[in-house]
């Protein structure tokens, strides 16, 4: 049984059933309900999307707004903690946002301040348990955390917290932080955030709530982005949002500020909103594969717009790579932006070949392999008439084990396509993440094991190609000069260390 968890709710129990939340997922090890078959080939997922709200008097659901903005980088759970002044409630499920946060549930949420959290796990459990916001009392006072991203120095840290005292409430390693604020010897809970943001190593942009304050703050490298916005309140003061992407604001109708800087931490208190830097002097390595995928087209990212970068992907991927076609065919709905670009600068017409039905949902998470072995054919379906003799150019943004993009050109060519050449608007994918991307092992990555050649062979397409880094970061850029993380393309991390063993089976929740 599916369940909702509510904290901080007077005559409210720990767990109430919650019948409209989707089954919950099964994950058995690392990766395994994903990885299970050659046929399963899932898109990298980013695990998860913040939100806050300081200074509205229904921020519980300005928060959900914002989540459901966010519901692509996060299908899993979600959750939304609120603060009046002395209490600090908090409600988190199993599934998606307008399932969980019925306007029952929403009544229950009292407050002007706000945070929220949507969750794609990456590895380990996916239980309730690790759900987010994290509510902790601590002697600090009480705190409640969500965080989007992956500590990587989690067996040291956490070995150290445990010999001092603390117990951990999840196996999520975003307590972490909160346990080194409790622990944390300086005087002030500011001084204390610093201090243990300080500590810990890898990707977080988190935002946290005490029963007065609302923080924001992002690691000192910047792996992934948190925007900071306002609501202008005529005759009153605004309400200060901050959010994992901007299109959230957009639903808010708040106006966007200002990233969020990496090493910054930003407090909200009714005073106003004030800042301190926690690191400074790290080179920015910021999460390409944002505007390669993650992010909505309508999302301002790194201080740069994501539709313009993708539409570049595609008009540098056909500079690079031109073959004389008939059509410009996107694998919807992630290759749509890039090949909108490549049918521009090559002049070779756009349509839409491949039709996607929206209503099918996540296929690959069914539970029976007679389901799975159909998804592709479920998501997807090929416009014959458009098709038929003809020479495809097909764009998606990414290869990653192949299964589904051999299915892909078997589908194109059995609609009566001539000839299929795949192009895919970035460099091929040879290395896991471990800042809070859902990426398989290495072993299980085709790009790291094979030639080009070799996987053109595989997916049975007439040629293959994919954009070069140096075309991808020139896309990505613009005028923003903008440094990224692309490990994934280069398996060089901007970490001195990576501390695997302890990632993979700890890092369950963000």
């Amino acid at each position: 049984m599916n369940h909702l968890m509510i904290e901080g709710i007077e005559g409210e129990k720990d767990r109430v059933p919650h019948p409209s939340a989707p089954p919950l997922r099964e994950r058995v090890g690392d990766h395994s309900a994903a990885t299970s078959t050659e046929d399963d080939d899932p898109k990298l997922r980013e695990e998860c999307g913040v939100v806050a709200v300081h200074g509205h008097p229904d921020a519980a659901r300005q928060v959900y707004l914002g989540l459901y903005a966010l519901q692509h980088r996060g299908q899993e759970s979600a959750g939304i903690a609120t603060a009046d002044g002395k209490n600090l409630s908090n409600i988190k499920g199993m599934g998606l946002v307008a399932d969980i946060f019925t306007d029952d549930v929403l009544n229950k949420l009292h407050g002007d301040m706000a945070i929220g959290h949507t969750r794609y796990s990456t590895t380990g459990d996916s239980a309730l348990l690790n759900a987010q916001p994290i509510r902790v009392e601590s002697t600090k006072g009480l705190i409640a955390i969500a965080h989007n991203g992956n500590l990587v120095n989690l067996g040291n840290v956490r070995s150290r917290l445990e010999r001092d005292g603390a117990f951990f409430q999840t196996t999520s390693d975003s307590e972490i932080i909160v346990q080194l604020i409790a622990h944390s010897r300086a005087g002030t809970l500011v001084d204390a955030i610093a201090d243990s943001l300080s500590q810990v190593d890898g990707a977080f942009s988190i935002v946290m709530m005490t029963r007065d304050r609302v923080f924001a703050a992002r690691d000192p490298r910047g792996f992934r982005p948190l925007s900071m916005g306002v609501i202008e309140n005529p005759g009153g003061q605004d309400t200060v949002v901050f959010a994992s992407e901007t299109c959230a604001f957009d639903l808010l109708r708040a106006k966007f500020v200002r990233d969020v800087e990496p090493g910054e931490l930003v407090m909200v208190t009714q005073d106003g909103v004030t800042s301190r830097r926690f690191s400074s002097g790290v080179e920015q390595s910021s999460c390409i594969f944002e505007h390669v995928y993650f992010a909505r087209p309508d999302s301002k990212i790194y201080n740069r717009w994501v539709q313009e970068s993708r539409e570049e992907m595609g008009r540098q991927l056909a500079r690079e790579s031109g073959v004389p076609a008939d059509l410009v065919v996107p694998v919807p709905d992630s290759g749509v932006t890039a090949a909108i670009g490549y049918a521009a600068e090559s002049g070779i017409p756009f349509r839409f070949g491949l039709i996607r039905n929206h209503y099918v949902g996540r296929t690959f998470i069914e539970p029976e392999q007679r389901v799975r072995d159909f998804g592709v054919k479920l998501k997807l379906n090929p416009v014959r008439n458009l098709l038929e003799g003809k020479r495809i150019i097909l764009i998606d943004d990414s290869i990653i084990r192949g299964t589904t993009s051999r299915k892909i050109v078997r589908m194109v060519r059995a609609a009566g396509a001539k000839e299929v050449h795949l192009r895919i608007s970035c460099p091929p994918t040879v290395s896991p993440c471990y800042y809070g991307v859902d990426t398989p092992r290495k072993s299980e990555l085709i790009a790291a094991n094979n030639s080009i050649a070799e996987i053109r062979n595989y997916i049975e397409a007439d040629s293959l190609a994919y954009l070069s880094l140096d075309g991808l970061k020139q896309a990505c850029d613009g005028e923003e000069h903008n440094k990224f993380c692309v490990a994934c393309y280069t398996g060089e991390y901007p970490t001195q260390w990576v501390d695997v063993e302890d990632i993979l089976p700890a890092a369950a929740a963000r």
